[in-house]
């Protein structure tokens, strides 16, 4: 079930639906482009902040989820702390999935 939030990742990506990157992000999120956030588990502390700081600020949903190394390969990129997911449809589509994980993850 995990591959599936990533997999859905990369197809919104290839869609044209996701920014990847800090700053391209930041700036989705100022121009209220952002629907969703997805926060990499293991970024920087001083990038956790920032983006968290930005998603309370501008009211978008963050997700923590996955490495750098498996956002980056999901979208196609190198490494990718952050990425943003601008159209709606993915954002729900991915928050499904996520929930869906996070909840298997408690019962086991």
């Amino acid at each position: 079930m995990k591959d599936k939030f990533l997999a859905m990742t990369g197809m919104a990506k290839r869609a044209g639906k996701l920014i990847s990157g800090e700053a391209l992000c930041k700036d989705a999120l100022r121009k209220g482009r952002a629907k969703l956030v997805i926060l990499a588990e293991d970024a920087s502390p001083n990038t956790k902040k920032s983006i968290t700081n930005s998603c309370n600020y501008y009211k978008v949903e963050c997700i923590v989820y996955g490495t750098v190394d498996s956002l980056g390969h999901c979208t196609g990129a190198g490494s990718r702390a952050v990425a943003a997911v601008t159209d709606e449809n993915f954002s729900r589509s991915l928050k499904t999935i996520f929930e869906k994980v996070h909840n298997e993850e408690r019962v086991m």
